[in-house]
Protein backbone atom coordinates (compact mmCIF):
# COMPACT_ATOMS: atom_id res chain seq x y z
CA UNK A 1 0.00 0.00 0.00
CA UNK A 2 1.50 3.63 -0.94
CA UNK A 3 2.03 6.09 1.55
CA UNK A 4 2.38 9.63 1.06
CA UNK A 5 5.77 10.86 2.01
CA UNK A 6 6.89 14.13 3.58
CA UNK A 7 6.26 17.02 0.94
CA UNK A 8 8.98 20.22 0.87
CA UNK A 9 9.20 22.92 -1.15
CA UNK A 10 12.48 23.51 -3.20
CA UNK A 11 11.60 27.85 -5.13
CA UNK A 12 14.70 28.55 -7.39
CA UNK A 13 16.28 31.87 -7.79
CA UNK A 14 18.32 31.54 -11.03
CA UNK A 15 20.51 35.01 -11.08
CA UNK A 16 24.03 35.55 -10.10
CA UNK A 17 26.57 37.82 -10.14
CA UNK A 18 29.02 35.63 -12.31
CA UNK A 19 29.28 32.43 -13.52
CA UNK A 20 31.79 30.36 -11.32
CA UNK A 21 34.15 28.04 -13.58
CA UNK A 22 32.68 24.73 -12.11
CA UNK A 23 28.55 26.20 -12.05
CA UNK A 24 26.92 23.48 -13.94
CA UNK A 25 23.37 24.81 -12.00
CA UNK A 26 20.83 26.78 -13.68
CA UNK A 27 22.21 30.10 -13.45
CA UNK A 28 22.42 33.40 -15.10
CA UNK A 29 24.44 36.11 -14.85
CA UNK A 30 22.58 39.37 -13.60
CA UNK A 31 22.15 41.89 -16.95
CA UNK A 32 20.60 44.29 -14.74
CA UNK A 33 18.38 45.12 -11.88
CA UNK A 34 16.27 42.38 -11.26
CA UNK A 35 12.98 42.85 -10.81
CA UNK A 36 12.34 40.21 -7.97
CA UNK A 37 8.51 41.29 -7.59
CA UNK A 38 7.80 39.89 -10.73
CA UNK A 39 9.53 37.28 -10.80
CA UNK A 40 7.86 36.24 -7.67
CA UNK A 41 4.24 37.01 -8.90
CA UNK A 42 5.32 33.74 -11.84
CA UNK A 43 6.27 31.93 -9.19
CA UNK A 44 3.64 32.05 -7.26
CA UNK A 45 2.00 31.22 -11.01
CA UNK A 46 4.00 28.23 -11.12
CA UNK A 47 3.17 26.71 -8.13
CA UNK A 48 -0.97 27.51 -8.72
CA UNK A 49 -0.40 25.16 -11.17
CA UNK A 50 1.25 22.09 -9.58
CA UNK A 51 -1.26 22.25 -6.64
CA UNK A 52 -3.63 19.96 -7.78
CA UNK A 53 -0.78 17.21 -7.64
CA UNK A 54 0.18 17.83 -3.82
CA UNK A 55 -3.06 15.98 -1.99
CA UNK A 56 -3.65 18.86 0.22
CA UNK A 57 -0.48 17.61 2.55
CA UNK A 58 1.51 20.85 4.40
CA UNK A 59 5.03 21.90 3.88
CA UNK A 60 7.53 20.22 5.79
CA UNK A 61 10.75 22.07 4.58
CA UNK A 62 11.36 24.89 2.51
CA UNK A 63 14.84 25.41 0.43
CA UNK A 64 15.56 28.90 -1.34
CA UNK A 65 18.47 27.74 -3.81
CA UNK A 66 20.07 29.12 -7.28
CA UNK A 67 21.63 30.89 -8.48
CA UNK A 68 22.17 33.71 -5.51
CA UNK A 69 18.84 33.77 -3.70
CA UNK A 70 20.64 36.36 -1.45
CA UNK A 71 20.76 38.95 -4.55
CA UNK A 72 17.03 39.13 -2.91
CA UNK A 73 15.96 41.46 -0.19
CA UNK A 74 14.79 40.38 3.08
CA UNK A 75 11.47 42.18 1.79
CA UNK A 76 11.48 40.16 -1.85
CA UNK A 77 11.63 36.87 0.87
CA UNK A 78 9.21 38.03 2.57
CA UNK A 79 6.86 38.67 -0.28
CA UNK A 80 7.66 34.88 -1.18
CA UNK A 81 7.20 32.83 1.99
CA UNK A 82 3.76 35.14 2.31
CA UNK A 83 2.31 34.53 -0.72
CA UNK A 84 3.60 30.78 -0.62
CA UNK A 85 1.43 29.92 2.68
CA UNK A 86 -1.91 31.95 0.66
CA UNK A 87 -1.97 28.64 -1.18
CA UNK A 88 -0.47 26.22 1.07
CA UNK A 89 0.03 25.22 4.75
CA UNK A 90 3.81 25.56 5.60
CA UNK A 91 4.50 23.85 8.74
CA UNK A 92 4.92 25.44 12.01
CA UNK A 93 8.21 23.34 12.68
CA UNK A 94 9.40 23.84 9.40
CA UNK A 95 13.32 24.20 8.81
CA UNK A 96 13.30 27.17 5.97
CA UNK A 97 16.49 27.34 4.51
CA UNK A 98 18.20 30.53 2.27
CA UNK A 99 21.54 29.89 0.46
CA UNK A 100 23.59 32.92 0.69
CA UNK A 101 27.26 34.14 -0.71
CA UNK A 102 29.51 35.95 1.56
CA UNK A 103 29.71 39.03 0.08
CA UNK A 104 29.62 42.46 1.51
CA UNK A 105 25.94 42.88 -0.10
CA UNK A 106 24.36 39.66 1.05
CA UNK A 107 26.15 39.40 4.52
CA UNK A 108 23.96 43.05 5.65
CA UNK A 109 20.90 40.69 4.57
CA UNK A 110 21.12 38.19 6.97
CA UNK A 111 19.43 39.65 9.80
CA UNK A 112 16.55 40.39 7.42
CA UNK A 113 16.01 36.69 6.07
CA UNK A 114 15.62 35.54 9.96
CA UNK A 115 12.73 38.19 10.40
CA UNK A 116 11.20 37.01 7.66
CA UNK A 117 11.03 33.85 8.71
CA UNK A 118 14.31 32.11 7.64
CA UNK A 119 15.51 29.83 10.13
CA UNK A 120 18.59 27.94 8.25
CA UNK A 121 21.31 30.01 6.23
CA UNK A 122 23.54 27.97 3.71
CA UNK A 123 26.57 29.79 2.96
CA UNK A 124 28.70 29.43 -0.13
CA UNK A 125 32.22 28.99 1.34
CA UNK A 126 33.64 26.70 -0.89
CA UNK A 127 37.54 27.78 0.38
CA UNK A 128 38.79 29.89 2.69
CA UNK A 129 42.01 30.24 0.36
CA UNK A 130 42.49 33.35 -1.65
CA UNK A 131 43.90 31.35 -4.48
CA UNK A 132 41.25 29.12 -4.60
CA UNK A 133 38.94 31.48 -4.39
CA UNK A 134 40.18 33.45 -7.67
CA UNK A 135 40.40 29.99 -9.31
CA UNK A 136 37.07 29.41 -8.61
CA UNK A 137 35.64 32.36 -9.85
CA UNK A 138 34.32 33.29 -6.35
CA UNK A 139 33.65 36.91 -6.30
CA UNK A 140 34.42 37.12 -2.25
CA UNK A 141 37.30 37.50 -0.12
CA UNK A 142 38.47 35.27 2.47
CA UNK A 143 37.88 37.99 4.60
CA UNK A 144 34.55 38.37 3.16
CA UNK A 145 33.65 34.73 3.77
CA UNK A 146 34.99 34.79 7.85
CA UNK A 147 32.83 37.46 8.43
CA UNK A 148 30.07 35.84 7.02
CA UNK A 149 30.45 32.64 9.20
CA UNK A 150 30.55 35.16 12.46
CA UNK A 151 27.41 36.92 11.28
CA UNK A 152 25.47 34.10 10.59
CA UNK A 153 27.01 32.48 13.63
CA UNK A 154 25.85 35.48 15.56
CA UNK A 155 21.97 35.07 15.14
CA UNK A 156 21.23 32.09 16.95
CA UNK A 157 19.22 30.64 13.62
CA UNK A 158 17.83 27.07 14.35
CA UNK A 159 21.26 25.77 12.29
CA UNK A 160 23.38 26.98 9.48
CA UNK A 161 25.59 24.78 6.87
CA UNK A 162 28.78 25.90 5.04
CA UNK A 163 29.88 24.55 1.73
CA UNK A 164 33.10 23.52 1.42
CA UNK A 165 34.70 21.47 -1.93
CA UNK A 166 38.12 19.77 -2.28
CA UNK A 167 39.73 18.61 -4.75
CA UNK A 168 40.62 22.10 -5.76
CA UNK A 169 42.99 23.39 -8.85
CA UNK A 170 46.65 22.74 -6.87
CA UNK A 171 45.47 22.31 -3.77
CA UNK A 172 47.49 20.77 -1.24
CA UNK A 173 46.63 18.20 1.65
CA UNK A 174 47.18 20.68 4.01
CA UNK A 175 45.48 23.34 2.35
CA UNK A 176 42.62 21.35 1.74
CA UNK A 177 42.71 20.41 5.85
CA UNK A 178 43.14 23.63 6.62
CA UNK A 179 39.86 25.25 5.02
CA UNK A 180 38.25 22.36 7.51
CA UNK A 181 40.13 23.48 10.60
CA UNK A 182 38.70 27.10 9.87
CA UNK A 183 35.13 26.01 9.70
CA UNK A 184 34.98 23.67 12.48
CA UNK A 185 36.56 26.39 14.73
CA UNK A 186 33.12 28.22 14.18
CA UNK A 187 31.38 25.27 15.56
CA UNK A 188 29.46 24.82 12.60
CA UNK A 189 26.51 22.69 13.05
CA UNK A 190 26.36 21.26 9.50
CA UNK A 191 29.32 21.18 6.70
CA UNK A 192 28.96 19.67 2.89
CA UNK A 193 32.31 18.47 1.96
CA UNK A 194 32.41 17.41 -1.33
CA UNK A 195 34.66 17.16 -4.05
CA UNK A 196 35.46 19.39 -7.01
CA UNK A 197 34.49 17.46 -10.45
CA UNK A 198 34.65 18.88 -13.96
CA UNK A 199 31.14 18.67 -15.44
CA UNK A 200 30.13 19.32 -19.49
CA UNK A 201 29.59 22.90 -20.11
CA UNK A 202 31.70 24.83 -17.73
CA UNK A 203 34.59 27.01 -17.69
CA UNK A 204 36.66 24.50 -16.07
CA UNK A 205 35.55 21.69 -19.11
CA UNK A 206 36.67 24.23 -21.66
CA UNK A 207 39.90 25.07 -20.06
CA UNK A 208 40.82 22.30 -17.80
CA UNK A 209 42.70 23.10 -14.06
CA UNK A 210 45.79 21.20 -12.96
CA UNK A 211 44.14 18.82 -10.18
CA UNK A 212 45.22 16.83 -8.05
CA UNK A 213 45.77 13.34 -8.39
CA UNK A 214 43.96 10.37 -7.27
CA UNK A 215 47.00 9.46 -4.28
CA UNK A 216 46.79 13.19 -3.18
CA UNK A 217 42.42 13.05 -3.09
CA UNK A 218 42.64 9.82 -1.14
CA UNK A 219 44.66 11.51 1.27
CA UNK A 220 42.26 14.60 1.48
CA UNK A 221 39.23 12.90 1.73
CA UNK A 222 40.74 9.98 4.37
CA UNK A 223 42.29 12.76 6.65
CA UNK A 224 39.59 15.19 6.27
CA UNK A 225 36.64 12.50 7.15
CA UNK A 226 38.94 11.69 10.16
CA UNK A 227 39.58 15.48 11.56
CA UNK A 228 35.62 15.79 10.73
CA UNK A 229 34.46 12.76 12.90
CA UNK A 230 37.27 13.54 15.71
CA UNK A 231 35.46 17.17 15.75
CA UNK A 232 32.37 15.97 16.40
CA UNK A 233 30.52 15.41 13.02
CA UNK A 234 28.81 12.71 11.70
CA UNK A 235 28.84 11.98 8.32
CA UNK A 236 25.13 11.18 7.14
CA UNK A 237 25.31 11.53 3.77
CA UNK A 238 28.13 10.66 1.39
CA UNK A 239 28.76 14.66 0.97
CA UNK A 240 27.23 15.93 4.35
CA UNK A 241 28.67 15.87 8.09
CA UNK A 242 26.66 17.21 10.91
CA UNK A 243 26.77 17.67 14.65
CA UNK A 244 23.70 15.21 16.34
CA UNK A 245 20.53 16.76 16.16
CA UNK A 246 21.79 19.49 13.31
CA UNK A 247 20.63 17.10 10.24
CA UNK A 248 19.62 18.63 7.29
CA UNK A 249 15.45 18.04 6.96
CA UNK A 250 15.30 18.79 3.61
CA UNK A 251 17.97 17.06 2.10
CA UNK A 252 17.06 14.07 4.51
CA UNK A 253 13.84 14.13 2.82
CA UNK A 254 15.06 14.18 -0.47
CA UNK A 255 17.00 10.61 0.29
CA UNK A 256 14.92 8.95 1.79
CA UNK A 257 12.47 9.17 -0.84
CA UNK A 258 10.65 11.68 0.18
CA UNK A 259 8.12 14.15 -2.06
CA UNK A 260 9.33 18.01 -3.29
CA UNK A 261 7.38 20.43 -4.89
CA UNK A 262 10.03 22.42 -7.40
CA UNK A 263 8.78 25.87 -8.34
CA UNK A 264 10.90 28.62 -10.01
CA UNK A 265 12.97 28.42 -13.30
CA UNK A 266 14.76 24.92 -14.12
CA UNK A 267 13.22 23.39 -10.71
CA UNK A 268 12.59 19.83 -10.45
CA UNK A 269 9.71 17.74 -8.37
CA UNK A 270 8.73 14.51 -7.35
CA UNK A 271 5.27 14.09 -6.63
CA UNK A 272 3.44 10.99 -5.24
CA UNK A 273 -0.12 10.65 -5.88
CA UNK A 274 -3.13 8.60 -3.88
CA UNK A 275 -2.90 6.17 -6.57
CA UNK A 276 0.39 5.54 -6.30
CA UNK A 277 1.62 7.14 -9.48
CA UNK A 278 4.97 9.03 -9.03
CA UNK A 279 5.37 12.50 -10.85
CA UNK A 280 8.43 14.01 -12.24
CA UNK A 281 8.14 17.86 -13.28
CA UNK A 282 11.07 19.73 -14.49
CA UNK A 283 10.28 23.54 -14.55
CA UNK A 284 11.21 26.28 -17.44
CA UNK A 285 14.75 26.89 -17.43
CA UNK A 286 15.48 30.38 -18.64
CA UNK A 287 14.52 33.50 -16.68
CA UNK A 288 13.20 35.17 -19.94
CA UNK A 289 10.71 32.37 -21.21
CA UNK A 290 9.50 31.26 -17.66
CA UNK A 291 8.78 35.05 -16.88
CA UNK A 292 6.81 34.80 -20.34
CA UNK A 293 4.60 32.73 -18.45
CA UNK A 294 5.35 29.10 -19.51
CA UNK A 295 6.49 27.39 -16.60
CA UNK A 296 6.63 23.63 -17.66
CA UNK A 297 9.78 22.22 -19.48
CA UNK A 298 8.32 18.45 -18.32
CA UNK A 299 5.75 16.48 -15.97
CA UNK A 300 5.45 12.68 -16.93
CA UNK A 301 4.94 9.13 -14.47
CA UNK A 302 7.88 7.46 -13.86
CA UNK A 303 7.51 3.66 -15.39
CA UNK A 304 7.58 1.08 -12.70
CA UNK A 305 10.45 -0.43 -14.17
CA UNK A 306 12.50 2.71 -13.18
CA UNK A 307 11.24 3.17 -9.89
CA UNK A 308 13.32 0.75 -8.08
CA UNK A 309 16.52 2.53 -9.62
CA UNK A 310 15.05 6.02 -8.39
CA UNK A 311 14.40 4.53 -4.67
CA UNK A 312 17.87 3.28 -4.02
CA UNK A 313 19.64 6.23 -6.16
CA UNK A 314 18.60 8.34 -3.38
CA UNK A 315 18.75 5.81 0.18
CA UNK A 316 22.34 4.48 -0.74
CA UNK A 317 23.43 8.02 -0.68
CA UNK A 318 22.35 8.02 3.17
CA UNK A 319 24.90 6.52 5.61
CA UNK A 320 21.66 4.58 7.96
CA UNK A 321 19.66 1.50 8.07
CA UNK A 322 16.99 1.54 5.20
CA UNK A 323 13.90 0.06 6.84
CA UNK A 324 12.73 -2.67 3.58
CA UNK A 325 9.32 -1.75 4.89
CA UNK A 326 9.53 1.59 2.93
CA UNK A 327 10.52 0.26 -1.06
CA UNK A 328 6.72 -1.14 -0.93
CA UNK A 329 5.35 1.47 0.72
CA UNK A 330 7.10 4.18 -1.46
CA UNK A 331 6.86 2.58 -4.75
CA UNK A 332 3.92 0.42 -4.71
CA UNK A 333 6.04 -2.66 -5.88
CA UNK A 334 6.58 -6.08 -4.24
CA UNK A 335 10.40 -6.86 -2.96
CA UNK A 336 10.24 -9.80 -4.97
CA UNK A 337 10.94 -7.32 -8.13
CA UNK A 338 14.41 -6.37 -7.00
CA UNK A 339 15.18 -9.57 -4.96
CA UNK A 340 17.85 -10.54 -7.57
CA UNK A 341 19.74 -7.79 -7.41
CA UNK A 342 19.68 -7.46 -3.56
CA UNK A 343 20.86 -10.85 -3.56
CA UNK A 344 23.92 -10.06 -6.50
CA UNK A 345 24.40 -6.98 -3.86
CA UNK A 346 25.00 -8.70 -0.86
CA UNK A 347 27.23 -11.33 -2.67
CA UNK A 348 29.61 -8.37 -3.92
CA UNK A 349 29.90 -6.69 -0.34
CA UNK A 350 27.91 -3.97 -1.25
CA UNK A 351 25.17 -4.53 0.70
CA UNK A 352 24.16 -6.44 4.54
CA UNK A 353 20.39 -7.44 4.83
CA UNK A 354 18.45 -8.48 7.88
CA UNK A 355 14.79 -9.26 8.12
CA UNK A 356 14.13 -5.12 8.59
CA UNK A 357 16.41 -3.54 6.77
CA UNK A 358 19.05 -3.20 4.43
CA UNK A 359 22.71 -1.55 5.17
CA UNK A 360 25.15 0.13 2.70
CA UNK A 361 28.31 -1.42 3.91
CA UNK A 362 31.55 0.46 3.71
CA UNK A 363 32.78 -1.24 0.30
CA UNK A 364 29.01 0.15 -1.09
CA UNK A 365 29.88 3.61 -0.23
CA UNK A 366 33.43 3.19 -2.06
CA UNK A 367 31.97 1.71 -5.13
CA UNK A 368 28.48 3.08 -5.16
CA UNK A 369 27.96 3.58 -8.97
CA UNK A 370 28.85 0.06 -9.31
CA UNK A 371 25.87 -0.72 -6.68
CA UNK A 372 23.43 1.60 -8.32
CA UNK A 373 23.99 -0.03 -11.63
CA UNK A 374 22.49 -3.08 -10.20
CA UNK A 375 19.12 -1.64 -9.94
CA UNK A 376 18.87 0.10 -13.70
CA UNK A 377 16.86 -1.48 -16.40
CA UNK A 378 18.18 -2.37 -19.46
Amino acid sequence: MITLPNLCLYIHIPWCIKKCSYCDFNSYVLEKKISADEYIYHVFNDLFFDLPLISNRKIHSVFIGGGTPSLFSGKSIKLLLDGICRYIEISKEAEITIEVNPGSLEINRFSEYQTVGVNRISIGIQSFQTDSLKNLGRTYSSYEARTAIKTVSSLGLRSFNIDLMHGLPKQSLENALNDLRLAISFNTPHISWYQLTIEPQTLFAINPPNLPDEDCLWDIFEKGHKLLCASGYVQYEISSYAKPGFFCEHNLNYWRFGDYLGIGCGAHGKLTQLDGAIIRTSKTRHPRKFMSGDYLDKRFQVPNNVKPFEFFMNRFRLLEIIPRSEYGRFTGLEEDSIRAQINRAIQEGYLIETSLFWKVTSKGVLFLNSLLELFLTE
